[in-house]
């Protein structure tokens, strides 16, 4: 802990890098809300105990013309004011790789601890969907009327899970109120981040907690990165035929 503010119904939203975070989208939706509420560190976890650095190793910089500094994976929370009588608790990490249940504590004991009510899950995955057509949101709420409001589908996902999953479990164990948001984005689009995605992230969220960000930036970014993809496609014959396939086969459904 950094510091111990008394912070004012806070709420916490997570995102992590790695497997829950195809595009970058929701980490990259997360920088945005980081620098829009103007946030200040609140945390950190010691990455020791949970991740294997041979997988997600530290990374050498030069800061300066002969210093050189070393940066370990991190997890990062902080906070800022959403209005005037609410704050908002942000955590970017990546997603561990050992001892998922003690990591799952920790931050669950710092979203009790801070006083946190409501938690939001951000995350993105591959799928097969048109690269043009509005970003697709699947999700998970312990209130099922949050996703009617929201307009997002419910997810029917069975199989493994990331740290996302776990850390719903954990939520909802202690009671607190919790909504996972997802967005399926292109597989055939390699192409990081995906502001795309990343705006339909935010959309979603700022309405689900409702609070306000000026979006013009990211739409600017999301129209650039379509314009690029549309190039992309329209020069590669395969890609074409496959996103056509792709639209058939969303008509007939």
């Amino acid at each position: 802990m950094h510091v111990q503010p008394e912070l004012r119904d806070p709420a916490l939203v997570l995102a992590f890098k790695g497997w829950n975070d195809a595009g970058q989208a929701a980490s990259l939706t997360l920088d945005i809300v980081n620098e829009s509420i103007q946030s200040v560190p609140l945390a950190d976890i010691d990455p020791e105990e949970f991740y294997d650095f041979t997988v997600e190793r530290p990374v050498v910089s030069f800061a300066g013309e002969e210093k050189r500094s070393l940066s370990w994976p991190n997890n990062h929370f902080r906070f800022g004011p959403i209005d005037g009588d609410r704050e908002l608790i942000v955590g970017v990490g990546v997603e561990p790789h050992l001892r998922w249940r003690s990591y799952c504590e920790s931050v669950v004991a710092l979203a009790l601890d801070s006083g946190v009510q409501r938690v939001v899950l951000l995350g993105a995955y591959l799928a097969d969907v048109v690269y043009s057509q509005p970003v697709s949101l699947t999700g998970y709420s312990t209130d099922p009327a949050v996703l009617r409001t929201l307009s997002v589908a419910s997810s029917s996902y069975q199989g493994p899970t990331g740290i996302l999953g776990v850390l719903a479990d954990a939520f909802e164990q202690e009671g607190l109120w919790v909504t996972s948001l997802w967005a399926g984005l292109p597989h055939y689009i390699d192409a990081t981040p995906n502001p795309r995605g990343a705006l339909a992230l935010l959309q979603k969220l700022t309405e689900c907690l409702d609070f306000r960000i000026d979006e013009a930036p990211l739409r600017k970014q999301a129209a650039e990165f379509e314009e690029k993809i549309s190039g992309v496609v329209s020069s590669d014959s395969e890609l074409m035929e496959y996103v056509r396939q792709l639209k058939r086969r969303n008509f007939a459904q």
